[in-house]
């Protein structure tokens, strides 16, 4: 008598159940499902044994993911003079094995427990497709299977790249079987991980001013942050004569190559957000994943790149987002090679962080500086009849030199009046 175990399932008739089985088999150890056969081992026979072998071959065939179809055969036996279907199925090779309506998670993915099917938990699914796939996050197939890529295409198509299903396998957004990989996740429009902006009123975290979390392709993210920083980029001008010069607080090259640099070559096995935060006197990126194993920061700044996700860097690179590999950093120094203030560069075990200098900030201080002293100057003139450059020197706590240049263009603009020579001039408020 048959009887059922952790390697035997015996169904009286096919149902839809069967499908389940097959996948728990195959994301186990291989057994065989009889139909025909109670549970209680009693043999009830199959009707017509050959439709139903035809009925279960469709079922597998349509209804489980990877194709299975090379892992299970099917036999028909006479037991006890009734004829039965076998389906003996092989423990798979391209675990996990999924029922395809429900995807790559647990009501979809079943294992063998005893002698019943049951649900793998999250943590079996990613182990098996750790196992199957290696240990790279993008040759790894998606846990989501129904990924659209709208943004991706319409990226792809504004550069006359075609993205179809032939590019998709190039690309290694799909794998060899068709299905979609954890590079096709980030590019897809249902990529999990997100980038969070914000904006704070001053040099700490103590006031949000604004604050905007971008999801959606990585692509979408990248304009989306661009757009974002862009618009919270300031610019000050400066005059030489008639000419007037305006800087933004931070160069556009630099915004762009750190963003990229983010994007990546983040580690995308966290669920963590990439975090970009703008101060008034800085622009701070702090990305997840420190450097690759065997690779120093002084490496990286000499420009040798161990990208960490091939993939996304070379879609990247075929959409021209991407000049040349291990370039990003060195654009980012030379962006600010005129400046005193040079961007900071920062590696920790698991994290990486990039410190853009607002440009305009120091100039913004000394001219907040300069309006204080010109209302404190002023201040000082309308309570007293006139005074002297070092009564000046001590209201301030300035040197001579700077209460000179100050008080010279007080009187320029018209609001002071100079009297008297020497060591005699005075300075009143102007009538």
């Amino acid at each position: 008598m048959i009887q059922e175990s952790e390697t035997i399932e015996c169904k009286e008739i096919l149902v839809d159940d069967v499908k389940k089985e097959v996948v728990a088999f195959a994301n186990s150890h291989g057994g065989t499902i009889y139909i025909g056969i109670r549970d209680d081992g009693t043999v009830a026979g199959v009707q017509n044994v050959d439709v139903a072998l035809q009925q279960a071959g469709n079922m597998v065939r349509d209804a489980v993911r990877p194709d299975a179809t090379m892992s299970v055969h099917y036999d028909i036996e006479t037991i006890d003079g009734k004829q039965v279907l076998a389906i003996r199925v092989q423990e798979g090779t391209n675990k996990p094995y999924y029922i395809a309506k429900n995807g790559l998670k647990p009501s979809g993915v079943y294992v063998r427990q005893g002698s019943s099917a049951a649900p793998a938990s999250e943590n079996a699914i990613r182990q098996m497709i750790k196992e199957t796939d290696g240990d790279s996050f993008e040759k790894m197939r998606s846990l989501n299977q129904t990924l659209t890529f709208q943004y991706a295409k319409a990226e792809f198509a504004r550069h006359l790249l075609p993205l179809e299903e032939k590019q998709m396998q190039t690309l290694g957004i799909l794998d060899a079987a068709e299905q979609f990989t954890n590079v096709g996740l980030l590019l897809s429009d249902q990529c999990p991980f997100v980038t969070k902006c914000a904006v704070f009123s001053g040099c700490d975290q103590g006031e949000f001013q604004d604050r905007k979390e971008f999801g959606g392709s990585l692509l979408a993210q990248m304009e989306a942050a661009y757009d974002y920083i862009d618009l919270n980029n300031g610019l000050s001008a400066t005059f030489d004569g008639l000419y007037r010069t305006d800087r933004h607080d931070y160069p556009q090259a630099a915004i762009r190559e750190t963003l990229l640099n983010s994007l990546v070559h983040r580690d995308y096995s966290y669920s963590a957000s990439t975090l970009i935060s703008i101060y008034k006197d800085r622009l701070e990126c702090v990305s997840i994943g420190g450097l690759l194993p065997g690779i120093s920061l002084e490496d990286v700044l000499m420009g040798l790149s161990v990208c960490r996700n091939k993939n996304v860097a070379d879609i990247f690179y075929r959409l021209n987002l991407i000049e040349a590999y291990g370039t990003g950093l060195q654009k980012i120094k030379n962006s600010y090679k005129a400046d005193a203030r040079q961007p900071e560069i920062l590696a920790a075990p698991n994290s990486f962080k990039i410190i853009l200098p607002n440009r305009n900030f120091v100039r913004q201080k000394a001219a907040n500086t300069a309006r204080a002293n010109d209302a404190a100057v002023l201040e000082y003139a309308g309570a007293h009849e006139d005074f002297s450059r070092s009564d000046i020197d001590a209201l301030l706590h300035t040197s001579q030199a700077t209460s000179s240049r100050l008080l010279k263009r007080l009187v320029s603009e018209g609001a002071l009046v100079q009297t008297g020579e020497g060591k005699r001039i005075r300075y009143s408020m102007a009538k």
